[in-house]
């Protein structure tokens, strides 16, 4: 098998999981980030949110057409 058929084949079986990880993480912090306390949780979940939501898209959409 070639090195991009393997790649092909690998996102294809490992793009559920890691997309549902990282929705359901940010789905998680959305409550945090959007609540009117200020703390010391209500930053770093805004960042965490921001950085999940790039690396998927670059994980999915960027990535496999740079091969």
């Amino acid at each position: 098998m070639t090195k991009q058929k393997a790649l092909i084949e690998a996102g294809g079986v490992r793009i559920r999981p890691i997309f549902m990880t990282a929705i359901a993480t940010m789905g998680a912090l959305i409550p945090i980030a959007i609540s009117n306390e200020t703390g010391m949780s209500k930053s770093p979940s805004i960042v965490v949110i921001g950085r999940l939501s790039t690396s998927t898209f670059l994980t999915f959409v960027y990535r496999p057409y740079s091969l």
